[in-house]
């Protein structure tokens, strides 16, 4: 072996990533190999002769070049055992090879042989019960606006006959937000769009949409339709020969009729059984049966209705294009020759932007010169304008209310905080909550089941002369039409998108159904203090000298706390900065987490924290706990001052409760929360305080940043199902243990959204009745839709066979089922702005 081989495990791991081979050259604890392509095992090469070693090593270095590495993102591990059951369920895979599960970063790496692979390993971890999603160095899919579908039956009919084309790598439709994302090889964009054609529907590159899709254009064949079904009507109420009644009646039918029957075609090619199959089915029955009429009142009710549903739907899925629409397509830029008018996608980070009154902020950016009141509420949801000045930052598509503006550009177009919020948004809304998924494998075995049960109807009846065969097979065609589980699949999607647009424009952000439905079910809500229940702006309120003067006491804070960035510090710092005041050198700062900070100062060390730290390095500090716990109790936050040898003196600070704090905790105890926590590092008798005057009914005080953490595994093992509110920033931990984490001001933050399952875009804790409000309505909205959706199907089966219900009243119920589901769905687009 050379002398850089791995000598240990962990150095084999770094070392030995290429393949198989290159990992027994190095690593001689390893006693056999095998190769990646399932070729017989070789012993370790010091078995083999140099030449046999060398072939072995080239065929094996092909094979693994052939993989590429993929990253995914995966949710739901809640411990590194889950880890390692997802390594293990990967590795037998064909076509996978080396998965590596990191359990702190929630990250799994994969090598694939190509991108076809990736639904194997998104599917083995949803069997497993994981959340899975690429992350951005994955994607090369091209994204299409896709028209037309109603239901999730279509989406699922695109997807599957576009990944049998042979330069299709990966092809995913979410029927929620009417996107496709396709995987291709070349330049195949206008195949991609007439493949989709070809199966009834539209496909327009996301980027070349321009919203020139005229609704009204698709009711011209149904209107053709209708013309030639009243023209049959009236030749045989004027006797002329059936056959050019019945001639009528088959041109409407193949007028309205061949974009279900393309789309059915390639639905039973792809191995789908969709809605436009059954109706297809159905509609050829009624022909052969002689039921001409019949046959084209179904096609028209068919097509009329999935029409008038798949408006609907666009109107769910537009519940955010008002956001996407609000900021300009250029901006003024000022340069060196004048201010010229730019492309948005054109500005360059540092560029310098000119918004005059009444103009929309076009990019994120810092003000550089002017005073105005920008409306924030696209993004917070507030409708109250915020006052701006020179050095603070603005955010595209806010409203410059009143003076000019000149701000430098902090971020691209495709950065901006609205971006990632349309962006988050969109994503949250193809994010399939519990419900829908268990409708969605539900509907997969239903549809099957009432179909074959409609051949045996048509079957076994007339076969044990119990009736006509016309009679029966006329039953069995209503029950084909029965079965398209139309109303019930999209039940939850379209409340699911609406109410997540909805709470995005109220500047709220949920990151998918489960977190939507999640929130309702929550018992308990934990609050941080600083920053969630207060204004997380402390101030100075009382100077207390022990053994020093106030001169020395206010010097030596200065001091010590200029180096920390904490709130308190901060408070501090502002406080005696307004003071003539004078600092010292400080050496050997740190940051004692959770109880204050030290530095050395003139050769003795200082400390500046809570009374724990201080009884640690000087016990003299006892005499005063007395005086120190009252201010504690007055809800005051006390930072000591001391050395081992000399007790400066103490500070306290006031951290004042936030607007209406008490009438927002109020509303939420008296709603389905059974519990108001607040979590804190404070002392016992600031946090008891701050929970008196707020309403918050348990506290945890004197916590370390980690002990945040098992207060929330304390509260779940109560049988409490939690949702934590924090910043996002160091209640991180809490926040993912929680069944919600909930960020407070996403704007400007991007810890904060990427963290949280649900972020409060402003600064306002009011934002959160407001967001369980609508959770609470989308599930009640969906519960009806489901209900309603079954009723409907249950009333439709029972008069199927007394011989009640004709072919178009099945239609009609299924089709205005959809429709009613839908426009029940769009009341949530109805919620109220939060702030009136």
């Amino acid at each position: 072996m050379s002398s850089n081989c791995c000598n240990s495990k962990t150095e084999s791991n770094a070392c030995c990533t290429s393949n198989k081979v290159q990992e027994s050259k190095c690593c001689s604890n390893e006693p056999k190999i095998t190769n990646t392509n399932n070729k017989e095992s070789v012993n370790s090469p010091h078995d083999i002769s140099d030449n046999a070693h060398d072939n072995y090593s080239e065929e094996d270095n092909e094979v693994a070049t052939s993989f590429s590495n993929y990253n995914f993102k995966v949710t739901g591990m809640d411990c590194s055992s889950c880890a390692v059951t997802i390594e293990k369920a990967l590795s037998p895979l064909s076509n996978v090879t080396d998965p590596k599960v990191n359990f702190s970063t929630s990250k799994l790496t994969v090598g694939l042989k190509s991108d076809k692979n990736i639904n194997q390993v998104t599917q083995t971890l949803k069997k497993l019960g994981y959340g899975v999603e690429e992350t951005d160095s994955n994607k090369s899919h091209t994204t299409f606006l896709v028209k037309g579908m109603d239901c999730g039956s279509c989406a699922k009919s695109i997807e599957k006959h576009l990944n049998t084309l042979s330069y299709v790598n990966d092809a995913q439709v979410s029927f929620s937000t009417g996107k496709m994302h396709v995987a291709f090889e070349g330049n195949k964009t206008k195949n991609i769009e007439k493949e989709v054609s070809k199966i009834g529907y539209s496909a327009t590159l996301q980027s070349n949409d321009k919203n020139t899709y005229k609704k009204w254009k698709l009711f011209s064949k149904p209107a053709i339709s209708t013309l030639f079904l009243i023209f049959g009507i009236v030749s045989s109420f004027i006797s002329l020969p059936i056959w050019i009644t019945n001639l009528m009646y088959i041109i409407a039918i193949i007028v309205s009729g061949i974009k279900p029957l393309k789309s059915a075609y390639y639905a039973i090619k792809s191995k789908s059984l969709d809605m436009n199959v059954l109706m297809s089915v159905a509609v050829i029955g009624a022909i052969l049966i002689g039921e001409f009429f019949e046959g084209a009142i179904v096609v028209l009710l068919f097509t009329v209705g999935t029409l008038l549903q798949t408006i609907s739907i666009d109107k769910t899925r537009n519940s955010i294009q008002s956001l996407m629409d609000i900021t300009p397509a250029t901006a003024n830029v000022i340069t060196e020759m004048g201010t010229i008018s730019k492309s948005l996608k054109d500005i360059l980070v540092g560029e310098i932007v000119f918004v005059k009154p009444g103009d929309r902020v076009p990019l994120d950016g810092i003000i550089i010169e002017g005073y105005s009141s920008l409306n924030q509420a696209p993004i917070t949801g507030e409708s109250i304008p915020v006052d701006k000045t020179i050095d603070e930052a603005v955010y595209a598509g806010s409203i410059n209310e009143n003076g000019t503006l000149k701000i430098r550009v902090s971020k691209l177009v495709e950065d901006t905080t609205l971006s990632k919020i349309i962006h988050m948004v969109e994503e949250a809304q193809e994010n399939k909550a519990p419900t829908q998924a268990f409708i969605d494998r539900f509907s997969e075995i239903y549809t099957p089941i009432i179909f074959v049960l409609a051949l045996l109807v048509m079957v076994i009846p007339p076969t044990f002369s119990l009736g006509t065969w016309g009679e029966w097979f006329y039953k069995g065609l209503e029950l084909l039409v029965i079965a398209c589980p139309c109303a019930l699949v999209i039940s939850t999607p379209v409340a699911i998108v609406t109410a997540i647009g909805s709470a995005a424009k109220n500047g709220v952000l949920i990151k998918g159904g489960n977190h939507l439905e999640a929130l309702g079910a929550l018992s308990a809500l934990a609050f941080d203090k600083t920053g969630t229940l207060t204004e997380g702006q402390p101030k100075v309120s009382t100077i207390k000298t022990i053994e020093s003067n106030e001169e020395s006491l206010l010097n030596i804070a200065m001091s010590l706390e200029s180096y920390s960035t904490h709130p308190i510090s901060n408070a501090i710092v502002n406080y005696v900065s307004q003071i003539n005041s004078a600092t010292y050198d400080v050496t050997e700062f740190e940051n004692l987490v959770g109880q204050g900070i030290m530095g050395k100062i003139e050769g003795t060390y200082v400390y500046a924290g809570n009374l724990k730290l201080i009884e640690s390095i000087n016990t003299n500090i006892r005499n005063y706990k007395n005086e120190i716990s009252s201010y504690e109790r007055e809800g005051y936050t006390i930072i000591i001052i001391a050395s081992s040898d000399v007790i400066h003196g103490f500070i306290t600070l006031e951290d004042p409760l936030r607007l209406n704090i008490n009438q927002t905790i109020k509303q939420l105890n008296d709603s389905n929360i059974k519990n108001t926590v607040m979590l804190t590092g404070d002392n016992q008798g600031t946090a008891d305080k701050i929970a008196q005057l707020s309403g918050i009914k348990e506290v945890y005080s004197e916590l370390m940043p980690e002990d945040k953490l098992s207060a929330i595994k304390d509260l779940q093992s109560k049988g409490y199902r939690v949702g934590m509110i924090g910043d996002g920033i160091n209640d991180a931990p809490a926040l993912a243990q929680s069944e919600v984490g909930i960020a407070m001001g996403g704007i400007g933050s991007d810890t904060a959204m990427e963290t949280a399952d649900v972020v409060l875009m402003s600064d306002d804790i009011n934002q959160l009745t407001h967001t369980i409000s609508i959770s609470n309505k989308a599930k009640n909205i969906i519960k009806q839709n489901i209900y309603f959706s079954i009723i409907i199907k249950l009333i439709a089966f029972i008069l199927v066979f007394p011989g009640f219900l004709t072919l178009w009243l099945a239609v009609l119920s299924d089709t205005g089922a959809a429709i009613l589901v839908v426009l029940n769905s769009l009341r949530l687009l109805k919620q109220g702005k939060i702030n009136g």
